[in-house]
């Protein structure tokens, strides 16, 4: 059935056995559209700004460390805090069907890089997906998507910060998290009417289907379940990777930064979660090469023998205290608690990433890591106990005996 939704969509609709298409008539009905995409690198346990301003104020010349979290609007409280991280402008690229792109680097003295590249453009709706996944960047005779032309412009970065990373991670094990950002900021209608009238096309942004034209009604629902709102005229809904964000007066600075803060949060966890995960499988290697055995139907019991097991489970140790530094200071990066707006969102990303799935992974490794270590120390504790016993046995008892012999022969 056709339906129109305010003076400037009319849409085909229909439902087909739970699946819903929405597809406007009108091919003309273009809006201006903001796509801010931002890719957030782990890349060491920290980065020396300082050292970065002063050594490398030539290539970061224009860089500016950012301001304080500010203005706090949107019941925001004062105490809110995030990490102010150095700003490096970088230079742009033009992309078909999007124009300018521009991009910045942001980075963070915790340790992690952000690349964000954003673009305006008037666009339809239907459009948002394709181009933000086509080779349409144009960065000398290449081609790239904006996944790629973030990468290269990632690399540029990383050559001119890699001396002030403070123990660096390998290029093999460096991860990333990406999150784009869909802004619309002409709806004259008004969001809740906009969304209604495009909500099939606007769940396929969020869950990010390349096949897009049909979704079922359950997915569209759970995907556009929970908007958040301030004004009667913006909106906001988030998933996995994206956001669609309906805004008209660009008043939207401050939602991507919480966006991004959650999604750091979630690259170190998962990063502190690998490398724990890496740890405890070297762990196991070396009970079993130092004589993990089995004895009857009892529980396994592991011999540790040489001095090289324990400095390996010593260092262990010293992991897992790094490990509960890192997560503490993780939690006190940015203390975003509270019920006001940004923290609303902020504990919906963290729901949608599960966060606290991550954290309570982390310390169950954790947990683990700290039974490797008691029971190395215990393994070496009962061998000192041992030695201990024999020199007591042997210096009480038989050596006395020894003596006495002597004496008996000699008599």
């Amino acid at each position: 059935m056709e339906t129109s939704v305010g003076p400037h969509v009319r849409l085909v609709k229909w439902s087909v056995r739970g699946y819903t298409v929405s597809m406007p008539s009108d091919p003309d009905d273009k809006r201006l559209f903001e796509l801010v995409q931002f890719s957030i690198h782990d890349v060491g346990r920290s980065v020396d700004l300082a050292r970065l301003e002063s050594a490398a104020a030539d290539a970061i010349s224009s860089a500016r460390r950012s301001g304080r979290f500010a203005p706090l609007r949107r019941d925001t409280p004062t105490s809110l805090s995030l990490p102010r991280p150095l700003i490096v402008p970088l230079a742009g690229a033009d992309a078909e069907g999007l124009g300018r792109l521009s991009a910045n680097a942001k980075i963070y003295e915790d340790g992690a890089i952000t690349i964000v590249v954003r673009t305006k453009a008037r666009l339809l709706i239907e459009d948002l997906a394709p181009l933000s996944r086509e080779r349409i960047v144009s960065v000398g005779a290449s081609k790239l998507n904006l996944d790629e032309y973030s990468a290269l412009l990632f690399d540029q970065v990383m050559a001119i910060v890699s001396f002030a990373i403070v123990d660096p991670v390998s290029d093999e094990n460096r991860d990333k998290e990406t999150y784009l950002a869909f802004c619309l900021l002409e709806c004259p209608e008004g969001p809740s009417a906009y969304i209604a009238a495009h909500r099939g096309t606007v769940a396929v942004l969020l869950v990010g289907e390349e096949d897009p034209p049909r979704l079922h009604e359950s997915q569209i629902a759970a995907a556009l379940g929970r908007p958040f709102s301030y004004r009667p005229d913006d909106l906001a809904v988030f998933d996995m990777d994206r956001c669609f964000i309906v805004d008209p007066r660009a008043d939207y600075e401050d939602i991507l930064l919480i966006a991004e803060h959650a999604n750091y949060r979630l690259l170190e966890l998962r990063a502190l979660d690998r490398l724990l995960d890496f740890r405890l499988d070297e762990a196991e290697k070396d009970l079993t090469a130092y004589g993990l055995k089995r004895i009857g139907d009892r529980k396994s019991q592991a011999r540790l023998r040489g001095g090289a097991p324990r400095r390996k489970f010593a260092r262990i140790q010293a992991l897992r205290f790094e490990a509960l530094f890192v997560l503490e200071n993780l939690e006190n990066s940015a203390k975003i608690i509270g019920d006001y707006y940004l923290g609303q969102i902020y504990d919906r990303l963290c729901a949608v990433f599960n966060t606290d799935g991550w954290s309570r992974s982390v310390e169950r490794r954790l947990d683990v890591l700290s039974s490797v270590y008691d029971m190395a120390k215990t393994d070496s504790a009962e061998r000192r106990t041992q030695t201990l016993e024999i020199t007591f046995i042997i210096v009480c008892i038989v050596l006395p005996l020894v003596q006495i012999w002597q004496a008996l022969v000699l008599n």
